[in-house]
């Protein structure tokens, strides 16, 4: 990384982690307490920890907050832009698991992490699997008015009814085929939580890539 800074015009040369970590105490003081030689000569530090001779912060926020107990403030509500209708229904939101971040790449290379979560699954209440004729673990299609994608179902009551829930991690079942680019007014991301989706029983889940 050095090497590549410095050919790209911003000379970097560091000798090892301990004068990063040097580096960063002096751009942050909270960090300035936490060197290496006290990071490998005895247990953990966290931060905020601003002088060697400081044993670090057990917690954050022990004696009070910084501002007090909170900033509220108002705003006017904004609905979704795709809400569910007669065609689809069902609103869908995405999220992840404990055991894989983002689109897996790396996550899901751990044989330990890919035995806990091998696959995706679209969780489901069971009033919804009921009147739609799904079972547990039983393939189901799920389709927006972007695409389809089909995985097995997780009949729970983790979702409320009518709401659909899917992780991103799958790249066999990617819940982002599904999502709308719609963005939010205030914080200009897009609606990747919310968007309007049809569950259907059946279809050929994809095996595991």
């Amino acid at each position: 990384l050095c090497d590549l800074s410095t050919r790209m015009g911003y000379p970097m040369h560091y000798l090892g982690p301990e004068e990063i970590l040097a580096e960063i105490g002096q751009a942050v003081p909270d960090y300035r307490g936490i060197t290496w030689s006290r990071l490998e000569s005895g247990p953990g530090v966290q931060w905020p920890c601003p002088d060697p001779g400081h044993p670090g912060t057990r917690y954050l926020f022990a004696d009070g907050f910084p501002r007090g107990r909170g900033r509220l403030h108002g705003i006017h509500y904004e609905p979704a832009a795709e809400p569910p209708d007669a065609d689809y229904p069902y609103i869908l939101t995405t999220g992840r698991v404990l055991f894989h971040w983002h689109g897996g790449a790396i996550s899901r290379r751990s044989e330990g992490l890919d035995a806990i979560a091998p696959e995706a699954l679209v969780e489901i209440h069971p009033a919804d699997a009921h009147r739609l004729g799904i079972a547990d673990a039983g393939p189901v299609q799920v389709s927006s008015r972007r695409g389809q994608v089909t995985a097995k179902a997780r009949v729970t009551e983790r979702p409320l009814p009518g709401t659909i829930f899917m992780t991103f991690h799958y790249a066999e079942a990617a819940a982002n085929l599904l999502t709308i680019d719609a963005l939010d007014p205030l914080a200009k991301i897009p609606e990747f939580k919310v968007c309007a989706v049809r569950v259907e029983q059946g279809g050929n889940v994809h095996a595991q890539l």
